[in-house]
């Protein structure tokens, strides 16, 4: 631990631990028919790993556990990661254009000054009930910061998607969600994703990119039980969308249509998000957790909560920090 209180600890680079990648051959595939190898990048050992958000100019990692409410850094150079406390749990992240970082903490929309390691108010929605707290989130290509609410016991769908634009005025576009997430743009920003876990759904809506407003609701992804459920997602540079599968051990690559392209499998059964990154946007880190899994289910799956890594060859597209 540093003199300013952040940790450090050096990755734990691993691949002799992940079996090979299954890929099934689905059809129109034919580019992606080629092992691809997942590699265990940092042994976090997250309660809730999420929200991962590549900062292009810094060339780090920025992600969450959200129950184990940190914020973390991680430098893919030296392999050091640093993480800080946040006062509240924390959902998702961005950075932002005037330093530092834009957070969902459990009560609303915060800054946080990583030197000081300190959150700062930036707006509190108007209908947050109380059993609710923030989750998936991420800036559009405009730079505003949007992030979904959930109801923390996963029951009731109290939830909603909120919007903070760069003069911190906040408005709520999506009600009746029991969790959020998948949250994402197209590359022309005239489409956007996002689901509600339970539902098993992912949805597409048209969206105006200067407005940011949202229209014409449509399912486009719906997962049976043994997929899973939609968790985070984040979308390539051909406009297909990767997503993780809570409890369906595996990230998926789906077409604008939502037809499966590629299938990605992990050592553990709750990889959480994924998000490009690396000098040339083709790596993907995969976030994961081991929240409720028993002793079992943890022995079976060491790398539970771990921080994970594989190669694309489409390579996706650089994050926007927050304009606020």
């Amino acid at each position: 631990m540093n003199a300013n209180g952040v940790s450090l600890r050096l990755a734990c680079i691993s691949k002799k631990m992940v079996d090979a990648v299954h890929l099934d051959e689905f059809t129109g595939a034919d580019d992606w028919r080629k092992m691809i190898e997942v590699s265990c990048l940092y042994e976090a050992k997250a309660v809730l790993g999420e929200g991962p958000f590549w900062d292009v100019g810094r060339q780090r990692l920025y992600w969450v556990d959200i129950k184990g409410r940190l914020i973390h850094q991680f430098d893919p150079s030296t392999g050091i990661d640093k993480h800080w406390s946040t006062p509240e749990i924390v959902g998702s992240l961005a950075v932002r254009k005037k330093g530092g970082l834009v957070v969902a903490l459990r009560s609303g929309f915060y800054f946080y000054d990583l030197e000081l390691s300190r959150a700062t108010l930036a707006a509190i929605p108007a209908h947050h009930p109380e059993q609710n707290r923030f989750n998936d989130g991420k800036t559009d290509r405009q730079g505003r910061f949007w992030s979904g609410s959930m109801d923390d016991n996963e029951k009731e769908p109290t939830g909603g998607l909120f919007r903070l634009d760069s003069k911190l005025r906040c408005e709520q576009l999506v009600d009746g969600i029991i969790v959020s997430n998948s949250l994402c743009w197209s590359p022309d920003s005239r489409t956007m994703y996002f689901a509600d876990s339970p539902r098993r759904t992912v949805w597409a809506w048209d969206f105006e990119p200067e407005a940011g407003t949202i229209s014409n609701r449509r399912s486009l992804i719906q997962f049976s039980a043994k997929d899973g459920v939609p968790d985070g997602a984040t979308v390539d540079a051909e406009g297909c969308i990767w997503l993780a599968h809570w409890d369906g051990w595996r990230v998926t690559r789906y077409d604008p249509d939502g037809r499966v392209c590629l299938e990605v499998k992990f050592p553990v059964q709750r990889p959480t998000c994924p998000m490009f990154g690396g000098p040339n946007l083709n790596l993907v880190y995969v976030t994961s957790a081991s929240i409720n899994l028993s002793d079992r289910e943890l022995t079976e799956q060491p790398h539970a909560g771990d921080l994970f890594v594989f190669e694309a060859e489409v390579p996706g597209l650089p994050e926007m920090p927050f304009q606020g």
